[in-house]
């Protein structure tokens, strides 16, 4: 109802809002990445005044079990009266840094042209570096009374409204930590900021409604923004109704809205003992749109700043990117839908990324029954599920520090197994040589691909090995004789000048991981794993003894023509040739003692009786002048 008298008369809206309904019970979760991403927005009782432009509003409270209210405003002519609904966040009313009038809504010049451009993740054009003085300072200012004056204490090194909110995010996220409790009440009590700057914990709800109040009093224009979220908790597919269960700001910067996440950007909370911990997480600052849309959905289709918007069924069945597969510099996935399905028996899944990059993954919680090769740009990833039904897949990337992250995940559905491309457990990631590998040593390899076939159950491996770096492998199998003393037995390593050669024989038809292992001679610890190749072999005829045994001082341009098997027949007379470097003699000893000559070529020749003996041995002398001889070589001889 509007009275009207003269031109400088008061106009009276009458507002009346019944409130019937009964508080629905909060289901918000917690954000795996970010300190909860699902907390519950907070109702809130009437109307909120609007700078002086009110002159006064009541709120009266009546007898109804139900919570029924009758609110009056009085305001002037000029004032745009404001509903509050109870049920959302967006309908807050808001004020500009005058307190006069709220902030425009987005329009079609905010709206970015999905799909991301790859070209940065901000909204807008931003160098980090600059940020650097300015971030220190925020994260060291504390609290010394109330709001106004910390606001006023951040601002003394912010010259523009983008530094204004910069300082204000860093704050926030630097101090305030994430109230687990208080976000898993079903019926919550909104968070004042003086009680949050007391406490210095809140929800999601209590930061964005502290980021939205510190930029009113620094001038900035900010809206809280309700809506739906994928954290801590959220499953593949899963579908969203009922209340909100998240909150975030949008700030008016540059003549556009941005979007920002406080809460996801402080921490995250510990999915195993459901604890915070303050993490830094740039990702959720002035994030683009086309970016931000994959985990947050707001209750208002414009705050999406997208066009074309998207549906809430395409956000709940698009495929979801954390927020750490762009902090690692991952551009695109393939497939590009999070429910796949293998093709006979198989799925394969790549990453392109703008860097190289180190990625590991886990079917089911377990690195296995996959080959995953590492690109110069990505990684490409084959997975052969072991059973028939649905797997979950997960893939893993490696920054800067020797944490992997989790960027991706997938629910994988099999209908078929194809058992005879079981892989062996102990193949680990990457399979075959790559960037990463050229990175720690070893270079120019004979054999590029991850998977090596064999008929006749041998091959011979060889590359490029940096100068003061020694090379270690291995052979795994899941059948089978070999044990760990002996995984070392089925390779015979050579190496001549700055080239190693793996010569590799099978103890049985099969699959088999060959490792590749490589330290800095002059420095101490273990050995690293650097790759493995896939070996294959479907001769069911194989059946290869080990290479002879090998000691320390087998130099590493020594070359071992015969005898390669290292068991040898029992009462033969066996033939020896070997190139050995920087001796003085050399013999053989077995139940006797045999010497080897040097012949023309350089190889010393010699032969011996197996006759009773078990074992065999191959000793040379360094120096003419000792008479201590080394042991270089060892067989075993067959039982009579």
């Amino acid at each position: 109802m509007e009275l009207k008298k003269d031109s400088n008369a008061v106009s009276i809206d009458m507002l009346l809002i019944v409130h019937s309904e009964k508080r629905r019970a909060a289901h918000g979760t917690h954000s795996d990445r970010q300190a909860d991403p699902g907390a519950l927005p907070q109702r809130r009782g009437g109307l909120q005044g609007v700078g002086n432009g009110i002159r006064r509003w009541q709120k009266f409270e009546g007898n109804d079990v139900h919570g029924t209210q009758l609110t009056v405003e009085v305001h002037p002519r000029d004032a745009m009266p404001q509903l509050l609904k109870k049920f959302s966040l967006a309908k807050r009313l808001q004020g500009d840094k005058n307190g006069n009038t709220r902030p425009r809504q987005p329009g079609a010049k905010d709206a970015h042209v999905y799909p991301w451009d790859r070209s940065s993740l901000k909204s807008m054009p931003l160098d980090l570096q600059e940020f650097e003085k300015l971030d220190t300072y925020a994260s060291q200012v504390t609290v010394k009374s109330g709001l106004d004056e910390l606001v006023s204490d951040l601002l003394q090194e912010a010259h523009s409204d983008l530094e204004r909110v910069r300082v204000i995010w860093i704050w926030i996220c630097h101090h305030i930590e994430y109230d687990i409790e208080a976000a898993q009440e079903k019926d919550r009590q909104a968070f004042k900021p003086t009680d949050i700057l007391r406490t210095q914990k809140t929800n999601c709800d209590g930061y964005a409604g502290l980021f939205e109040k510190m930029c009113r009093i620094a001038g900035v224009q900010c809206m809280t923004v309700p809506g739906y979220s994928k954290g801590f908790g959220y499953q593949t597919g899963q579908s969203f109704s009922g209340e909100f269960d998240h909150a975030w700001n949008a700030v008016y910067l540059e003549g556009r809205w941005h979007l920002l996440d406080s809460t996801w950007g402080s921490g995250l909370v510990d999915s195993a003992t459901s604890k915070f911990t303050f993490l830094y997480n740039e990702f959720y600052f002035l994030t683009h749109p086309a970016l931000f849309i994959e985990d947050h959905f707001p209750d208002n289709k414009n705050w999406q700043l997208l066009k074309p918007p998207q549906s809430l069924k395409q956000f709940e069945n698009n495929m979801y990117h954390k927020s750490e597969f762009y902090n690692k510099g991952m551009l695109s996935a393939h497939p590009e839908t999070s429910v796949i399905k293998t093709v006979n028996g198989k799925a394969t899944v790549t990453i392109e990324s703008c860097a190289p990059t180190l990625f590991m993954f886990m079917l089911n919680g377990k690195q296995e029954h996959g080959l995953l090769s590492l690109r110069k740009n990505g990684m490409k990833l084959d997975i052969y599920p072991p059973t028939v039904g649905t797997h979950k897949l997960q893939i893993f990337a490696k920054g800067k520090s020797d944490i992997y992250s989790s960027v991706l995940e997938y629910t994988l559905k099999c209908n078929y197994v194809d058992i005879g491309v079981r892989l062996p457990a102990e193949l680990h990631q990457p399979v075959g040589p790559s960037w990463f590998s050229e990175q720690m040593g070893i270079m120019k390899p004979s054999h590029p691909d991850p998977i090596i076939h064999t008929s006749d159950g041998r091959c011979s491996v060889s590359f490029s090995v940096e100068e003061g770096i020694s090379v270690l492998a291995s052979l795994h199998g899941d059948e089978g004789p070999i044990t760990e003393e002996t995984q070392r037995r089925y390779i015979f390593q050579t190496q001549r000048e700055k080239r190693a050669e793996l010569k590799v024989q099978l103890p049985q038809a099969g699959k088999f991981a060959l490792k590749i292992f490589v330290k800095k001679r002059l420095e101490p610890g273990n050995y690293v794993f650097v790759f493995n190749y896939l070996l294959c072999c479907t001769n069911t005829k194989v059946n290869w003894p080990m290479f002879p045994e090998s000691f320390g001082n087998w130099g590493q341009d020594n070359e071992l023509l015969e005898p390669l098997s290292g068991v040898l027949p029992a009462n033969r007379n066996v033939p020896f040739k070997l190139k050995l470097h920087g001796i003085a003699k050399a013999l053989v000893k077995g139940q006797d003692t045999w010497p080897l000559t040097l012949n023309r070529e350089g190889y010393w020749e010699g032969s011996c009786n197996t006759a009773g003996c078990q074992e065999v041995y191959v000793m040379v002398l360094e120096n003419a002048n000792h008479n201590f001889y080394s042991y270089i070589l060892k067989y075993k001889v067959n039982a009579q």
